[in-house]
């Protein structure tokens, strides 16, 4: 599949609540004039769960494989539901 104009912050949010099964996910394109070269992602999946950081990273960016190829910066944070509950809290 070739990535091109079609790459946005909700394509990319779609993209992971159905390949994760993300139960919330937050995109933002933080690139200059918002032209989808720059990403920063919070993404909370109980696929998760168990898995060390390095590995859930690895999830999110085979996830992406295609549109990492247009991306010059990606910035991810990824939480069990578990860990989201109590992130909100603070």
């Amino acid at each position: 599949m070739e990535v091109t104009g079609s790459l946005s912050a909700g394509s990319l949010r779609e993209k992971l609540q159905r390949e994760l099964e993300a139960e919330h996910v937050e995109v933002e394109d933080t690139s200059a004039n918002r032209c989808a070269t720059s990403f920063k992602v919070l993404v909370v999946s109980p696929k998760f769960e168990g898995k060390p950081l390095l590995q859930r990273h690895r999830l999110v960016n085979s996830c992406l494989s295609e549109e990492m190829k247009n991306i010059h910066a990606f910035e991810q944070k990824t939480l069990t539901p578990e860990q989201w509950e109590k992130e909100k809290l603070k």
